[in-house]
């Protein structure tokens, strides 16, 4: 683990230097697991998965239940069932449903590893900024005037300490610029961005968030003590 403090560029709403601000080393400063944060990534997508292609089974079939010829003396193989799915018009064999479940799960701990991962490495790249706070108009053409001013390269996720409704109005229509609160904070908006700009306050909601332990982390840490 390493023992360093990692640092982020502090910015005022007019895009100017405020210095320096130290990140917390549990979630900035963990060494990078790859393998969690793309088995958190599969999560997040095979969950967000709505399954469309439908076949009907042999029972939802609209097609007469009679016996499509006689048993005997027609030469043909006997047939019970125009249903069958070597019919036309028959039931599919082994058809989609779309009620084929495909969520997957992943521990809490696992996933707030993985997210950490994915935050340290951008910390050590230095992509990730902070802001004092920002309380200028709700309009795009202010946001885009502090951004430009910010060493932002591609696109920027903002994250906010609640529903700021300011910087949510004023980005909505900047294509290279997404928003989410720091509760909400997930592998997968990390991941298609690349500079996180945190208003300063978004890093304690951070910390309370994502450093909580959960019921079973408490017993553990009991059982331990």
């Amino acid at each position: 683990m390493p023992t360093h403090h990692m640092k982020a560029k502090l910015y005022n709403q007019n895009g100017e230097s405020k210095g320096e601000i130290t990140l917390n080393k549990d979630i900035f400063g963990i060494k990078p697991n790859e393998g969690l944060i793309h088995q958190a990534l599969v999560m997040i997508q095979a969950n967000k998965r709505t399954p469309i292609a439908h076949a009907k089974k042999r029972g939802e079939i609209s097609v007469t239940g009679a016996k499509p010829h006689r048993q005997k003396g027609t030469g043909r193989a006997r047939q019970g069932s125009s249903k069958s799915g070597h019919h036309r018009g028959g039931y599919a064999i082994f058809g989609p449903r779309n009620d084929r479940n495909f969520s997957k799960s992943m521990p809490k701990k696992q996933q707030r590893k993985a997210l950490f991962s994915l935050l340290s490495a951008k910390a050590k790249d230095g992509n990730i900024l902070a802001l004092e706070d920002y309380n200028k108009e709700p309009k795009t053409k202010l946001i885009a005037e502090t951004i430009s001013k910010l060493p932002v390269k591609k696109t920027l996720l903002i994250v906010t300490d609640g529903k700021n409704e300011i910087i949510f109005r004023a980005a909505k229509n900047l294509k290279f610029v997404d928003t989410i609160e720091a509760r909400n904070l997930n592998v997968e908006k990390v991941l298609k961005n690349n500079d996180l700009l945190f208003l300063q306050e978004a890093f304690k909601i951070l910390e309370e968030t994502f450093l909580k332990k959960t019921p079973v982390e408490q017993e553990e840490s009991i059982t331990t003590n």
